[in-house]
């Protein structure tokens, strides 16, 4: 039993197996449980398994909290609440994606579901590789600092600039080396269709499977924000990687809320384009002006959480009223 005890990346082994055995437990819990068929979920079921969710991640939270330190405690309830509100930001960049592809919404979760399963494996991926590059190099941490700085204030004065998705160049190399159908066949991302030549069976890949490889690109994307942010706040790679998972797990129930109501977190973005500046400031100001000191978790918490929970207040305030302006309106036939 000593491999248990036994430090990896920092965090004694049997912490990291126990936060997989939860991750595969509630993974298992959702899929097979809560959604063994495909259906719609309504908003207030996507509320109470959101609130389940976020339970869930405020409870390991206090574990971490009591387990490995207040510091760390606090280190993993920042970098959960920034991944939270970032994924807020990505609803509509996700809704934008099935409203492309023509997905139904009962289909939806489904594709969430193992998309989620996709982004553990490949955040995994990209913090391990990050971990190492910071413990190697610690002046990469300023060079995620000032990437932080600089793309808070591209966000504040960027307009809203609509997202190209027949455009993007990995759907239209699949549409090109892949046999894709032009009509969905249920849950079913790949089917054995006739060949037009020999009239064989033949694999073909569905407007589901894009769907699916899109939403992993997209948060591929949100990950070059989202990575740096919480390295930013600590190094230590169990916080960095948990609070990033637990954020995302429940992004796949709180995504069918929030669709309904994406409209009104619309002055969300600004908030989080100061948190992302403040983060990145706080590595500059903890080495230089205070010579090598911390800066205070808790400030940095409350900052954080301040910020994220103006943003959502004021936004609800100044769109009260407003009616949903509705997905773009898209050809049933997206690919050609």
């Amino acid at each position: 039993m000593e491999f248990l005890f036994a430090d990896w990346l920092g965090t004694p082994a049997w912490f990291w197996l126990a936060f997989i055995a939860l991750v595969v437990a509630l993974t298992a819990f959702d899929l097979g449980i809560l959604h063994k068929e495909d259906r719609e979920m309504g908003i207030g079921e996507s509320l109470k398994l959101s609130a389940f969710y976020i339970g869930i991640a405020l409870a390991f939270g206090a574990w971490v909290w009591a387990a490995r330190g207040a510091d760390l405690g606090i280190k993993y309830y920042t970098g959960f609440f920034i991944e939270k509100a970032l994924s807020i930001d990505n609803v509509f960049v996700i809704g934008l994606i099935f409203t492309t592809f023509a997905i139904p919404r009962m289909y939806q979760y489904r594709a969430l579901l193992w998309g989620i399963i996709a982004v553990i494996l490949l955040r995994g991926l990209m913090i391990g590789f990050g971990a190492a590059v910071v413990q190697q190099w610690h002046w990469v941490l300023y060079i995620f600092a000032a990437f932080l700085v600089v793309t808070g204030i591209k966000m504040l004065f960027a307009g809203d600039k609509p997202m190209d998705i027949q455009g993007n160049p990995a759907v239209r190399w699949i549409s090109r080396h892949l046999r894709v159908t032009p009509d969905l066949h249920d849950q079913h991302f790949f089917v054995r269709v006739p060949d037009a030549k020999s009239a064989r069976l033949v694999w073909a890949a569905t407007p589901l499977f894009l769907a699916l490889v899109v939403v992993n690109l997209a948060d591929l994307v949100f990950a070059v924000d989202s990575v740096p942010a919480i390295f930013a706040i600590t190094t230590d790679t169990f916080v960095v990687y948990t609070s990033n998972i637990m954020a995302i797990l429940g992004l796949r129930a709180l995504y069918f809320a929030l669709s309904a109501m994406v409209h009104r977190f619309h002055y969300l973005k600004y908030a989080l384009a100061l948190v992302l500046v403040f983060i990145g400031a706080k590595i500059f100001v903890s080495d230089f002006l205070l010579a090598g000191g911390k800066f205070p978790p808790v400030l940095s918490l409350g900052v954080t959480f301040g910020l994220i929970a103006g943003g959502v207040l004021y936004s609800l305030w100044k769109t009260r009223g407003e009616e949903e302006p509705g997905w773009p309106v898209v050809p049933e036939r997206p690919l050609s």
